[in-house]
Protein backbone atom coordinates (compact mmCIF):
# COMPACT_ATOMS: atom_id res chain seq x y z
CA UNK A 1 0.00 0.00 0.00
CA UNK A 2 3.23 2.27 0.50
CA UNK A 3 3.41 2.46 -3.69
CA UNK A 4 -0.59 3.25 -4.00
CA UNK A 5 -0.42 5.94 -1.43
CA UNK A 6 3.06 7.54 -2.85
CA UNK A 7 1.02 7.40 -6.51
CA UNK A 8 -2.02 8.89 -5.33
CA UNK A 9 -0.05 11.66 -3.68
CA UNK A 10 1.83 12.54 -6.65
CA UNK A 11 -1.27 12.50 -9.03
CA UNK A 12 -3.12 14.10 -6.50
CA UNK A 13 -0.33 16.95 -6.72
CA UNK A 14 -0.50 17.06 -10.61
CA UNK A 15 -4.05 17.00 -10.82
CA UNK A 16 -3.69 20.16 -8.46
CA UNK A 17 -1.35 22.13 -10.35
CA UNK A 18 -3.77 21.28 -13.48
CA UNK A 19 -6.63 22.60 -11.86
CA UNK A 20 -5.13 25.32 -11.02
CA UNK A 21 -4.15 26.28 -14.60
CA UNK A 22 -7.76 26.27 -15.21
CA UNK A 23 -7.97 29.30 -13.37
CA UNK A 24 -6.65 31.15 -16.64
CA UNK A 25 -8.83 31.75 -19.52
CA UNK A 26 -10.58 29.32 -21.10
CA UNK A 27 -9.39 30.89 -24.91
CA UNK A 28 -5.87 30.86 -23.74
CA UNK A 29 -5.32 27.39 -22.61
CA UNK A 30 -8.56 25.49 -23.82
CA UNK A 31 -9.39 24.19 -20.84
CA UNK A 32 -12.36 22.54 -19.71
CA UNK A 33 -13.31 21.89 -15.84
CA UNK A 34 -16.52 19.17 -15.40
CA UNK A 35 -17.77 17.47 -12.19
CA UNK A 36 -20.74 16.27 -10.52
CA UNK A 37 -21.70 16.12 -6.34
CA UNK A 38 -23.96 12.97 -5.48
CA UNK A 39 -24.66 12.74 -1.60
CA UNK A 40 -27.98 10.84 -0.10
CA UNK A 41 -28.81 10.65 3.16
CA UNK A 42 -30.70 8.94 5.34
CA UNK A 43 -32.15 9.85 9.31
CA UNK A 44 -32.45 6.30 10.17
CA UNK A 45 -35.43 4.94 12.31
CA UNK A 46 -36.17 1.71 14.26
CA UNK A 47 -38.86 -0.68 13.12
CA UNK A 48 -39.61 -3.65 14.74
CA UNK A 49 -42.03 -4.83 11.80
CA UNK A 50 -39.71 -4.73 8.96
CA UNK A 51 -36.30 -4.86 11.68
CA UNK A 52 -35.10 -2.28 10.27
CA UNK A 53 -32.21 -0.97 12.90
CA UNK A 54 -31.43 2.80 13.38
CA UNK A 55 -27.61 1.97 14.61
CA UNK A 56 -25.47 4.67 16.53
CA UNK A 57 -25.20 6.79 13.92
CA UNK A 58 -28.43 9.80 14.02
CA UNK A 59 -27.40 9.91 10.24
CA UNK A 60 -25.76 8.28 7.52
CA UNK A 61 -24.73 9.25 3.96
CA UNK A 62 -23.15 7.83 0.40
CA UNK A 63 -21.28 11.38 -0.59
CA UNK A 64 -19.26 11.60 -3.94
CA UNK A 65 -17.40 14.56 -5.44
CA UNK A 66 -15.61 14.29 -8.83
CA UNK A 67 -14.04 16.34 -10.78
CA UNK A 68 -12.44 16.43 -14.58
CA UNK A 69 -10.25 19.00 -16.19
CA UNK A 70 -9.72 18.36 -20.38
CA UNK A 71 -7.12 20.61 -22.05
CA UNK A 72 -5.30 19.52 -25.47
CA UNK A 73 -2.80 17.21 -24.15
CA UNK A 74 -3.40 16.44 -20.79
CA UNK A 75 -6.72 15.44 -18.17
CA UNK A 76 -7.06 14.87 -15.17
CA UNK A 77 -9.11 13.90 -12.75
CA UNK A 78 -10.06 13.17 -9.19
CA UNK A 79 -13.30 11.44 -6.81
CA UNK A 80 -13.62 12.37 -2.81
CA UNK A 81 -15.61 9.85 -0.91
CA UNK A 82 -17.33 10.48 2.35
CA UNK A 83 -18.76 6.95 3.48
CA UNK A 84 -17.86 7.22 7.34
CA UNK A 85 -21.39 6.73 7.73
CA UNK A 86 -22.68 5.02 5.52
CA UNK A 87 -26.37 3.66 4.26
CA UNK A 88 -27.19 0.24 5.37
CA UNK A 89 -25.71 -2.39 3.32
CA UNK A 90 -22.40 -0.48 2.97
CA UNK A 91 -21.33 -0.58 6.60
CA UNK A 92 -19.22 -3.58 6.07
CA UNK A 93 -16.89 -2.82 3.37
CA UNK A 94 -17.40 1.17 2.27
CA UNK A 95 -17.00 2.41 5.88
CA UNK A 96 -14.36 5.40 5.27
CA UNK A 97 -12.97 8.88 3.71
CA UNK A 98 -10.73 9.52 1.29
CA UNK A 99 -9.67 9.81 -2.41
CA UNK A 100 -9.89 6.34 -3.62
CA UNK A 101 -9.92 7.55 -7.71
CA UNK A 102 -7.17 9.88 -9.55
CA UNK A 103 -5.73 10.21 -12.87
CA UNK A 104 -3.48 11.82 -15.14
CA UNK A 105 -3.73 11.10 -18.70
CA UNK A 106 -1.90 12.71 -21.72
CA UNK A 107 -2.74 12.37 -25.14
CA UNK A 108 -1.02 12.60 -28.52
CA UNK A 109 -2.41 12.27 -31.92
CA UNK A 110 -1.97 8.70 -32.01
CA UNK A 111 -1.69 7.54 -28.84
CA UNK A 112 -3.31 8.16 -25.07
CA UNK A 113 -1.39 7.30 -22.18
CA UNK A 114 -3.38 7.07 -18.12
CA UNK A 115 -1.74 6.73 -14.84
CA UNK A 116 -3.40 6.45 -11.60
CA UNK A 117 -7.26 4.76 -11.37
CA UNK A 118 -8.68 4.32 -14.51
CA UNK A 119 -12.26 2.08 -15.81
CA UNK A 120 -11.83 -0.28 -19.08
CA UNK A 121 -14.08 -3.09 -20.59
CA UNK A 122 -12.48 -5.59 -23.35
CA UNK A 123 -15.53 -6.95 -25.29
CA UNK A 124 -17.92 -7.66 -23.70
CA UNK A 125 -16.47 -7.85 -19.96
CA UNK A 126 -16.41 -11.72 -20.13
CA UNK A 127 -12.25 -11.42 -18.79
CA UNK A 128 -12.14 -7.66 -18.61
CA UNK A 129 -14.59 -5.26 -17.04
CA UNK A 130 -13.38 -2.80 -14.44
CA UNK A 131 -16.58 -0.33 -13.74
CA UNK A 132 -18.96 1.40 -11.11
CA UNK A 133 -22.09 0.91 -10.09
CA UNK A 134 -22.51 2.98 -7.05
CA UNK A 135 -26.06 1.53 -5.89
CA UNK A 136 -24.30 -2.12 -5.84
CA UNK A 137 -21.39 -0.92 -4.03
CA UNK A 138 -19.56 -2.06 -6.69
CA UNK A 139 -15.96 -0.21 -7.75
CA UNK A 140 -13.33 -1.78 -9.53
CA UNK A 141 -11.37 0.60 -11.14
CA UNK A 142 -7.70 -0.41 -11.33
CA UNK A 143 -4.76 1.47 -10.21
CA UNK A 144 -1.65 1.82 -12.64
CA UNK A 145 -1.25 2.11 -15.99
CA UNK A 146 -2.65 2.21 -19.52
CA UNK A 147 -1.68 3.23 -23.01
CA UNK A 148 -4.03 3.37 -25.67
CA UNK A 149 -2.25 3.23 -29.43
CA UNK A 150 -3.67 3.59 -33.21
CA UNK A 151 -0.79 2.85 -35.06
CA UNK A 152 -2.91 3.41 -38.27
CA UNK A 153 -6.28 3.83 -39.62
CA UNK A 154 -8.42 0.88 -38.12
CA UNK A 155 -6.23 -0.57 -35.48
CA UNK A 156 -6.68 0.33 -32.30
CA UNK A 157 -4.07 -1.03 -29.50
CA UNK A 158 -4.62 -1.17 -25.67
CA UNK A 159 -2.15 -2.45 -22.63
CA UNK A 160 -2.30 -2.04 -19.23
CA UNK A 161 -1.67 -3.25 -15.73
CA UNK A 162 -2.53 -2.50 -12.16
CA UNK A 163 -3.93 -3.42 -9.04
CA UNK A 164 -7.93 -3.72 -8.51
CA UNK A 165 -9.64 -1.59 -5.12
CA UNK A 166 -11.06 -3.56 -2.57
CA UNK A 167 -13.08 -0.46 -1.22
CA UNK A 168 -9.96 1.06 0.73
CA UNK A 169 -7.38 -0.89 0.12
CA UNK A 170 -6.19 -2.66 -3.09
CA UNK A 171 -6.39 -6.25 -4.10
CA UNK A 172 -3.22 -8.31 -3.53
CA UNK A 173 -2.88 -9.53 -7.26
CA UNK A 174 -1.79 -7.57 -10.14
CA UNK A 175 -3.77 -7.60 -13.04
CA UNK A 176 -2.37 -6.74 -16.82
CA UNK A 177 -3.53 -7.47 -20.10
CA UNK A 178 -3.86 -6.47 -23.43
CA UNK A 179 -6.75 -5.50 -26.07
CA UNK A 180 -6.36 -5.52 -30.18
CA UNK A 181 -9.64 -4.52 -32.26
CA UNK A 182 -9.42 -4.28 -36.22
CA UNK A 183 -11.75 -2.36 -37.85
CA UNK A 184 -11.74 -4.18 -41.48
CA UNK A 185 -14.16 -1.98 -43.03
CA UNK A 186 -11.54 0.74 -42.76
CA UNK A 187 -9.38 -0.83 -45.63
CA UNK A 188 -12.17 -1.59 -47.50
CA UNK A 189 -14.04 1.20 -49.92
CA UNK A 190 -16.55 -1.54 -51.07
CA UNK A 191 -17.60 -2.03 -47.36
CA UNK A 192 -17.89 1.58 -46.52
CA UNK A 193 -20.20 2.36 -49.64
CA UNK A 194 -21.97 -0.39 -48.60
CA UNK A 195 -22.74 0.19 -45.15
CA UNK A 196 -20.85 -2.55 -43.33
CA UNK A 197 -18.92 -2.31 -40.72
CA UNK A 198 -16.58 -5.46 -39.50
CA UNK A 199 -14.40 -5.42 -36.01
CA UNK A 200 -12.30 -8.13 -34.96
CA UNK A 201 -11.05 -8.04 -31.49
CA UNK A 202 -8.82 -10.49 -29.57
CA UNK A 203 -8.02 -9.86 -25.47
CA UNK A 204 -5.62 -11.35 -23.24
CA UNK A 205 -5.62 -10.43 -19.24
CA UNK A 206 -3.70 -11.75 -16.59
CA UNK A 207 -4.15 -12.29 -12.46
CA UNK A 208 -0.50 -12.55 -11.19
CA UNK A 209 -1.47 -14.08 -7.08
CA UNK A 210 1.00 -15.34 -4.70
CA UNK A 211 0.69 -18.74 -2.93
CA UNK A 212 -2.02 -18.92 0.07
CA UNK A 213 -2.65 -21.99 2.34
CA UNK A 214 -5.61 -23.36 1.95
CA UNK A 215 -5.84 -26.93 2.79
CA UNK A 216 -7.77 -29.82 1.64
CA UNK A 217 -7.53 -31.38 4.68
CA UNK A 218 -5.43 -31.51 7.92
CA UNK A 219 -2.56 -32.57 6.64
CA UNK A 220 -2.93 -31.50 2.63
CA UNK A 221 -2.63 -27.89 0.79
CA UNK A 222 -3.43 -26.65 -2.52
CA UNK A 223 -0.63 -25.61 -4.82
CA UNK A 224 -2.26 -22.68 -5.84
CA UNK A 225 -1.49 -21.46 -9.58
CA UNK A 226 -0.16 -18.00 -9.34
CA UNK A 227 -0.46 -16.94 -12.70
CA UNK A 228 -4.01 -17.56 -14.06
CA UNK A 229 -4.45 -16.18 -18.13
CA UNK A 230 -7.82 -15.93 -19.54
CA UNK A 231 -8.24 -14.87 -23.63
CA UNK A 232 -11.44 -13.54 -25.85
CA UNK A 233 -11.65 -13.65 -29.64
CA UNK A 234 -14.94 -11.94 -30.63
CA UNK A 235 -16.33 -10.48 -34.42
CA UNK A 236 -18.74 -7.98 -34.79
CA UNK A 237 -20.77 -7.26 -38.02
CA UNK A 238 -23.09 -4.78 -38.48
CA UNK A 239 -25.10 -3.96 -42.06
CA UNK A 240 -28.19 -1.56 -41.79
CA UNK A 241 -29.93 -2.25 -39.74
CA UNK A 242 -28.48 -5.97 -38.70
CA UNK A 243 -25.93 -6.43 -36.35
CA UNK A 244 -24.31 -9.83 -35.53
CA UNK A 245 -21.53 -10.34 -32.40
CA UNK A 246 -20.05 -13.63 -31.80
CA UNK A 247 -17.29 -13.90 -28.99
CA UNK A 248 -15.85 -16.62 -26.96
CA UNK A 249 -13.33 -16.59 -23.69
CA UNK A 250 -11.66 -19.18 -21.53
CA UNK A 251 -9.21 -18.69 -17.99
CA UNK A 252 -6.51 -21.33 -17.23
CA UNK A 253 -7.05 -23.25 -14.19
CA UNK A 254 -8.35 -21.23 -10.91
CA UNK A 255 -9.19 -22.81 -7.98
CA UNK A 256 -11.28 -19.80 -5.91
CA UNK A 257 -13.74 -19.99 -3.13
CA UNK A 258 -16.57 -19.52 -6.38
CA UNK A 259 -15.76 -23.13 -7.25
CA UNK A 260 -14.92 -24.80 -4.43
CA UNK A 261 -11.19 -24.54 -5.63
CA UNK A 262 -11.36 -27.14 -8.15
CA UNK A 263 -8.81 -26.99 -10.96
CA UNK A 264 -11.46 -27.01 -14.04
CA UNK A 265 -10.65 -24.32 -16.82
CA UNK A 266 -13.36 -21.63 -17.84
CA UNK A 267 -15.58 -21.16 -20.45
CA UNK A 268 -17.71 -18.60 -22.13
CA UNK A 269 -19.59 -18.37 -25.15
CA UNK A 270 -21.62 -15.88 -26.96
CA UNK A 271 -24.09 -15.25 -29.90
CA UNK A 272 -26.16 -11.92 -30.12
CA UNK A 273 -28.10 -11.40 -33.54
CA UNK A 274 -30.34 -8.20 -33.85
CA UNK A 275 -32.39 -6.59 -36.85
CA UNK A 276 -34.24 -2.76 -36.62
CA UNK A 277 -35.58 -0.94 -38.45
CA UNK A 278 -38.72 1.60 -38.76
CA UNK A 279 -41.15 0.13 -36.54
CA UNK A 280 -39.72 -2.88 -36.08
CA UNK A 281 -36.89 -4.63 -34.06
CA UNK A 282 -35.91 -8.22 -33.05
CA UNK A 283 -32.85 -9.50 -30.82
CA UNK A 284 -31.99 -12.64 -30.11
CA UNK A 285 -28.95 -14.06 -27.71
CA UNK A 286 -27.51 -17.04 -26.27
CA UNK A 287 -24.94 -17.46 -23.89
CA UNK A 288 -22.99 -20.64 -22.01
CA UNK A 289 -20.93 -19.80 -19.26
CA UNK A 290 -18.73 -22.55 -17.32
CA UNK A 291 -16.77 -22.16 -14.07
CA UNK A 292 -15.91 -18.47 -15.84
CA UNK A 293 -15.79 -16.51 -12.08
CA UNK A 294 -12.34 -14.38 -12.17
CA UNK A 295 -11.54 -12.51 -9.32
CA UNK A 296 -8.17 -10.33 -8.31
CA UNK A 297 -8.64 -12.36 -4.59
CA UNK A 298 -9.73 -16.41 -5.12
CA UNK A 299 -10.76 -16.50 -1.36
CA UNK A 300 -13.38 -13.25 -2.10
CA UNK A 301 -16.91 -13.71 -1.52
CA UNK A 302 -20.36 -11.48 -2.85
CA UNK A 303 -19.88 -8.47 -5.07
CA UNK A 304 -15.94 -7.89 -4.72
CA UNK A 305 -13.09 -8.68 -6.29
CA UNK A 306 -14.48 -9.30 -10.06
CA UNK A 307 -12.41 -9.05 -12.71
CA UNK A 308 -14.72 -9.94 -15.33
CA UNK A 309 -18.21 -9.71 -15.87
CA UNK A 310 -21.21 -12.22 -17.38
CA UNK A 311 -24.26 -10.47 -18.29
CA UNK A 312 -27.42 -12.16 -17.18
CA UNK A 313 -29.71 -11.90 -20.35
CA UNK A 314 -32.86 -10.83 -18.46
CA UNK A 315 -34.48 -8.24 -18.57
CA UNK A 316 -33.74 -5.26 -16.06
CA UNK A 317 -37.07 -4.20 -14.79
CA UNK A 318 -38.23 -0.73 -13.64
CA UNK A 319 -41.57 -1.67 -12.44
CA UNK A 320 -41.08 -2.31 -8.67
CA UNK A 321 -43.13 -5.74 -8.58
CA UNK A 322 -41.38 -7.23 -11.90
CA UNK A 323 -38.37 -6.03 -10.17
CA UNK A 324 -39.16 -8.08 -6.56
CA UNK A 325 -37.46 -10.78 -7.87
CA UNK A 326 -34.12 -10.22 -9.68
CA UNK A 327 -31.71 -12.62 -11.50
CA UNK A 328 -28.29 -12.92 -10.28
CA UNK A 329 -25.59 -14.74 -12.76
CA UNK A 330 -24.90 -17.98 -11.33
CA UNK A 331 -20.78 -18.01 -11.51
CA UNK A 332 -20.64 -22.30 -11.27
CA UNK A 333 -22.20 -22.25 -15.07
CA UNK A 334 -25.76 -21.71 -16.98
CA UNK A 335 -27.23 -21.61 -20.43
CA UNK A 336 -29.14 -18.46 -20.80
CA UNK A 337 -31.10 -17.25 -23.81
CA UNK A 338 -33.38 -14.00 -24.48
CA UNK A 339 -35.41 -12.84 -27.10
CA UNK A 340 -36.95 -9.23 -27.90
CA UNK A 341 -39.49 -8.52 -30.30
CA UNK A 342 -41.03 -5.16 -31.00
CA UNK A 343 -43.79 -3.88 -33.28
CA UNK A 344 -45.12 -0.49 -33.64
CA UNK A 345 -48.31 -0.27 -35.56
CA UNK A 346 -48.72 2.32 -37.66
CA UNK A 347 -51.46 5.79 -37.07
CA UNK A 348 -54.98 4.96 -38.58
CA UNK A 349 -54.90 1.68 -38.43
CA UNK A 350 -56.98 -0.52 -36.83
CA UNK A 351 -54.88 -1.73 -33.92
CA UNK A 352 -52.60 1.77 -34.28
CA UNK A 353 -55.31 3.92 -34.02
CA UNK A 354 -55.19 7.17 -34.37
CA UNK A 355 -51.63 7.78 -32.41
CA UNK A 356 -50.16 4.44 -33.10
CA UNK A 357 -49.40 1.36 -30.82
CA UNK A 358 -46.06 -0.10 -29.68
CA UNK A 359 -46.29 -3.91 -28.70
CA UNK A 360 -42.83 -5.25 -27.32
CA UNK A 361 -42.13 -9.19 -26.03
CA UNK A 362 -39.94 -10.28 -24.17
CA UNK A 363 -38.23 -13.81 -23.19
CA UNK A 364 -35.44 -14.63 -21.33
CA UNK A 365 -34.87 -18.43 -19.93
CA UNK A 366 -31.76 -19.41 -17.35
CA UNK A 367 -31.13 -23.28 -16.77
CA UNK A 368 -28.18 -25.08 -15.23
CA UNK A 369 -25.05 -26.47 -17.47
CA UNK A 370 -23.89 -30.42 -17.79
CA UNK A 371 -22.27 -31.03 -14.17
CA UNK A 372 -20.56 -34.81 -14.22
CA UNK A 373 -18.08 -36.88 -12.95
CA UNK A 374 -17.16 -40.64 -13.70
CA UNK A 375 -17.49 -41.33 -9.93
CA UNK A 376 -21.05 -39.85 -9.53
CA UNK A 377 -19.40 -37.48 -6.30
CA UNK A 378 -19.75 -34.15 -6.08
CA UNK A 379 -16.43 -31.83 -7.23
CA UNK A 380 -13.76 -32.27 -4.90
CA UNK A 381 -11.09 -29.52 -3.85
CA UNK A 382 -7.72 -30.26 -5.71
CA UNK A 383 -9.70 -32.24 -8.62
CA UNK A 384 -10.56 -31.25 -12.06
CA UNK A 385 -13.83 -31.01 -11.04
CA UNK A 386 -16.33 -32.13 -13.82
CA UNK A 387 -16.86 -32.64 -17.21
CA UNK A 388 -19.61 -30.66 -18.96
CA UNK A 389 -21.39 -31.53 -22.34
CA UNK A 390 -21.83 -28.71 -24.14
CA UNK A 391 -25.14 -28.64 -25.65
CA UNK A 392 -26.33 -30.53 -22.66
CA UNK A 393 -28.34 -29.01 -19.90
CA UNK A 394 -28.28 -29.68 -16.17
CA UNK A 395 -30.54 -30.53 -13.59
CA UNK A 396 -31.51 -27.21 -12.26
CA UNK A 397 -33.90 -24.80 -14.20
CA UNK A 398 -32.84 -21.49 -12.55
CA UNK A 399 -35.11 -18.74 -14.24
CA UNK A 400 -37.50 -17.86 -16.61
CA UNK A 401 -39.39 -14.48 -17.47
CA UNK A 402 -42.28 -13.66 -20.38
CA UNK A 403 -43.40 -10.24 -20.51
CA UNK A 404 -45.66 -8.13 -22.95
CA UNK A 405 -46.05 -4.66 -22.93
CA UNK A 406 -47.98 -2.87 -24.82
CA UNK A 407 -47.95 1.37 -25.15
CA UNK A 408 -50.19 3.08 -26.33
CA UNK A 409 -51.30 6.75 -26.66
CA UNK A 410 -55.11 6.91 -26.25
CA UNK A 411 -55.32 10.81 -26.25
CA UNK A 412 -53.12 14.10 -27.13
CA UNK A 413 -52.56 14.08 -23.55
CA UNK A 414 -53.39 10.63 -21.90
CA UNK A 415 -50.86 7.50 -22.38
CA UNK A 416 -51.40 4.35 -21.00
CA UNK A 417 -48.47 1.00 -20.31
CA UNK A 418 -49.71 -2.42 -19.76
CA UNK A 419 -47.47 -4.96 -19.06
CA UNK A 420 -48.32 -8.84 -18.17
CA UNK A 421 -45.46 -11.08 -16.92
CA UNK A 422 -44.99 -15.05 -16.10
CA UNK A 423 -41.86 -15.54 -14.30
CA UNK A 424 -40.36 -18.32 -12.49
CA UNK A 425 -37.21 -17.40 -9.98
CA UNK A 426 -35.44 -20.67 -8.30
CA UNK A 427 -34.72 -18.96 -5.15
CA UNK A 428 -32.98 -21.80 -3.59
CA UNK A 429 -30.22 -21.30 -6.21
CA UNK A 430 -29.69 -17.48 -6.56
CA UNK A 431 -30.33 -16.68 -2.53
CA UNK A 432 -29.33 -20.24 -1.19
CA UNK A 433 -32.91 -20.69 0.44
CA UNK A 434 -36.59 -20.18 0.18
CA UNK A 435 -37.64 -23.02 -2.68
CA UNK A 436 -39.19 -22.05 -5.92
CA UNK A 437 -41.43 -18.67 -6.98
CA UNK A 438 -44.13 -18.67 -9.73
CA UNK A 439 -46.04 -15.21 -10.39
CA UNK A 440 -47.69 -13.52 -12.57
CA UNK A 441 -47.21 -9.69 -12.62
CA UNK A 442 -49.74 -7.09 -13.93
CA UNK A 443 -48.98 -3.54 -14.81
CA UNK A 444 -51.05 -0.72 -15.70
CA UNK A 445 -49.11 2.62 -15.88
CA UNK A 446 -50.97 5.79 -17.21
CA UNK A 447 -49.98 9.29 -17.67
CA UNK A 448 -51.98 12.56 -17.97
CA UNK A 449 -50.70 15.36 -19.39
CA UNK A 450 -52.65 19.24 -17.68
CA UNK A 451 -51.46 22.03 -19.98
CA UNK A 452 -47.76 22.55 -20.71
CA UNK A 453 -46.41 22.24 -17.38
CA UNK A 454 -48.24 19.47 -15.03
CA UNK A 455 -48.39 15.74 -16.11
CA UNK A 456 -50.14 12.90 -13.73
CA UNK A 457 -48.86 9.52 -13.46
CA UNK A 458 -49.82 6.51 -11.86
CA UNK A 459 -48.94 3.05 -11.33
CA UNK A 460 -50.75 0.05 -10.53
CA UNK A 461 -49.03 -3.28 -10.03
CA UNK A 462 -50.10 -6.78 -8.79
CA UNK A 463 -47.99 -9.84 -8.46
CA UNK A 464 -49.76 -13.19 -7.84
CA UNK A 465 -47.85 -16.55 -6.65
CA UNK A 466 -48.79 -19.14 -4.14
CA UNK A 467 -45.26 -19.52 -3.13
CA UNK A 468 -42.62 -17.46 -0.63
CA UNK A 469 -44.30 -14.54 0.89
CA UNK A 470 -47.85 -14.37 -1.00
CA UNK A 471 -49.29 -11.83 -3.40
CA UNK A 472 -48.03 -8.43 -3.78
CA UNK A 473 -50.02 -4.55 -4.77
CA UNK A 474 -48.20 -1.92 -5.66
CA UNK A 475 -49.38 1.64 -6.40
CA UNK A 476 -48.00 4.82 -7.49
CA UNK A 477 -48.94 8.55 -7.81
CA UNK A 478 -46.48 10.95 -9.24
CA UNK A 479 -47.24 14.94 -10.00
CA UNK A 480 -45.10 16.77 -12.11
CA UNK A 481 -44.80 20.75 -12.37
CA UNK A 482 -42.47 21.55 -14.78
CA UNK A 483 -39.80 22.99 -14.85
CA UNK A 484 -38.91 22.62 -11.13
CA UNK A 485 -41.39 20.16 -8.61
CA UNK A 486 -42.14 16.95 -8.41
CA UNK A 487 -44.25 14.79 -5.95
CA UNK A 488 -44.31 11.26 -5.26
CA UNK A 489 -46.30 8.56 -3.78
CA UNK A 490 -46.16 4.95 -3.14
CA UNK A 491 -47.02 1.97 -1.24
CA UNK A 492 -46.10 -1.86 -1.63
CA UNK A 493 -48.64 -3.73 0.35
CA UNK A 494 -48.02 -7.40 0.93
CA UNK A 495 -51.00 -8.84 0.77
CA UNK A 496 -50.36 -12.81 1.51
CA UNK A 497 -48.36 -13.78 4.79
CA UNK A 498 -47.09 -10.39 6.61
CA UNK A 499 -49.77 -7.83 5.21
CA UNK A 500 -47.32 -5.51 5.82
CA UNK A 501 -46.75 -1.63 3.79
CA UNK A 502 -43.61 -0.32 2.26
CA UNK A 503 -44.62 2.83 1.51
CA UNK A 504 -42.52 6.35 0.17
CA UNK A 505 -43.57 9.98 0.13
CA UNK A 506 -40.61 12.04 -2.15
CA UNK A 507 -40.69 15.84 -2.78
CA UNK A 508 -37.92 16.74 -6.04
CA UNK A 509 -36.88 20.24 -6.69
CA UNK A 510 -34.82 21.03 -10.01
CA UNK A 511 -33.61 24.21 -11.08
CA UNK A 512 -30.28 24.54 -13.40
CA UNK A 513 -28.02 21.50 -12.58
CA UNK A 514 -29.19 21.16 -9.01
CA UNK A 515 -31.48 18.31 -7.89
CA UNK A 516 -32.80 17.87 -4.26
CA UNK A 517 -34.91 15.36 -3.23
CA UNK A 518 -36.44 15.04 0.09
CA UNK A 519 -38.79 11.97 1.84
CA UNK A 520 -39.95 9.62 4.34
CA UNK A 521 -40.51 5.90 4.11
CA UNK A 522 -39.90 2.41 4.73
CA UNK A 523 -38.17 -0.47 2.32
CA UNK A 524 -37.75 -3.86 2.32
CA UNK A 525 -35.00 -5.90 2.96
CA UNK A 526 -33.78 -7.97 -0.66
CA UNK A 527 -31.72 -7.38 -3.74
CA UNK A 528 -30.80 -4.75 -5.45
CA UNK A 529 -29.92 -6.20 -9.08
CA UNK A 530 -28.27 -4.72 -12.44
CA UNK A 531 -26.79 -6.68 -15.32
CA UNK A 532 -27.06 -9.50 -13.62
CA UNK A 533 -24.91 -9.01 -10.38
CA UNK A 534 -26.47 -8.50 -6.99
CA UNK A 535 -26.16 -6.80 -3.49
CA UNK A 536 -28.60 -7.99 -0.25
CA UNK A 537 -29.72 -4.76 1.26
CA UNK A 538 -31.40 -4.79 4.63
CA UNK A 539 -34.54 -2.71 5.73
CA UNK A 540 -34.46 0.76 6.59
CA UNK A 541 -36.99 2.99 7.42
CA UNK A 542 -36.48 6.91 7.99
CA UNK A 543 -36.45 10.44 6.49
CA UNK A 544 -34.21 10.49 3.16
CA UNK A 545 -32.38 13.25 1.36
CA UNK A 546 -30.72 13.17 -1.86
CA UNK A 547 -28.39 15.98 -3.55
CA UNK A 548 -27.01 15.90 -7.27
CA UNK A 549 -24.92 18.62 -9.22
CA UNK A 550 -23.44 18.65 -12.14
CA UNK A 551 -21.15 21.12 -13.62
Amino acid sequence: MRIAHRLTSTLSALLTATLLMAQEPAKTNNIVVSGSIQSDVLIPQNDHETGAEKGDDWARTNTYADVSVMSKYVDGGARFEFLQHPLPGFEKDFKGWGVPFVYIKGKLKNAEVTAGSFYEQFGSGFILRAYEERSLGIDSHLLGGRVVYRPVEGIQVKALAGKQRQYWSLSHSWISGADVEVSIDAWSKRMQDSGTRLTIGASWVNKYEKQEDIMVDATHRLNLPEHVNAFDVRADLQKGGFHLLAEYAQKTQDPSADNGYIYRRGYVTMLSASYSQKGVSILAQAKRSDNMSFRSERSAIGTSSHINHLPAFTMDHTYALAALYPYATQPDGEWAYQLNLGYRWKRNTVIGGRYGTLVKVNVSYVHSIDHHRPDGNAAAAGTDGYGSAFWKWGDNKYYHDVNVQVEKKITKDLSLNLMYMNQYYNKTVIEGHGGDVHSNIFVADAKYRFGRSATLRGELQYLTTKDDEGDWLYGLLELSLAPHWMFTASDMYNCGDTHRHYYQGLVTYHIGSHRIQAGFGRTRAGYNCSGGVCRYMPATKGFTLSYNYNF
